[in-house]
């Protein structure tokens, strides 16, 4: 996009030049401590990106405003295929490092955190991503902004332009129930298995430039023999 990316706007108009995709949600079954039903059964969500920094927007709807409502995306980081219940190893998959921006409503920010398995949650040293919630008529919208690359291959997933990569997406509905506990809470969410994602490359020009070379060529051959032709005649 050109202008400034709304890293920190989730209500900014520039969202809506964005196309937007719905995702299935349902409870998280793989770790012991799960739920049978979810509050957020689907979010939908926009990315934009400037070339060198990207901002996701997360929208749902909650039918309440609660201080331990929160929102996550998780990402595999290098080469190495991760299940998305935190990396964990699955009979399907060996297992690899994921990496999680994680946001709640209590602290308005996000951290950017890493896990390799169940109850290997680590929150980062260098925390590289920034984001904010808004809450809206009954809705969430959170955004999450971070640079495409950082460096840290170990640690982050490095987002490059044209390139698909893995994205999983995890809610958790923080009202305070009756009984004092949260109706959602660490592994009791709503989650999303892997989904690929990708930034768009910049616009490549060339081949309208071979076609307008091409295109130059030709009537400039055309003027040649034409010229030529018309000596002739008059010869």
């Amino acid at each position: 996009m050109k202008g400034a990316l709304p890293a920190e706007d989730p209500t900014a108009a520039a969202w809506n030049t964005a196309p937007r995709s719905e995702f299935p949600l349902s409870p998280q079954v793989h770790w012991p401590t799960r739920i049978g039903e979810v509050t957020v059964k689907s979010v939908t969500v926009r990315a934009l990106h400037d070339g060198r920094h990207l901002a996701i927007l997360l929208e749902y709807a909650d039918p309440s405003k609660d201080p331990h409502d929160a929102a996550a995306l998780e990402f595999m980081v290098g080469d190495k295929k991760a299940h998305f219940a935190h990396g964990q190893p699955m009979a399907q998959v060996e297992g690899g490092p994921v990496n999680i921006w994680y946001w709640k409503n209590v602290s308005a920010k996000v951290l950017d955190m890493n896990a390799q398995g169940f109850g290997t949650l680590k929150v980062q040293a260098q925390q590289d991503v920034k984001g904010k919630g808004v809450y809206q008529d009954g809705t969430w919208k959170v955004v999450f902004a971070r640079a495409l690359s950082t460096g840290d291959v170990e640690h982050d997933v490095q987002i490059k332009p044209g390139e698909f990569i893995n994205v999983a997406f995890a809610i958790w509905d923080g009202k305070k129930l009756d009984s004092g506990d949260l109706k959602e809470k660490g592994s009791e969410k709503a989650v999303s298995s892997w989904w690929y994602f990708r930034a768009e490359p910049p616009p490549d020009y060339s081949g309208y430039l071979y076609a307008a070379l091409a295109i130059g060529l030709a009537v400039g051959f055309q003027f040649v023999v034409v010229r030529k032709l018309k000596k002739g005649r008059s010869a």
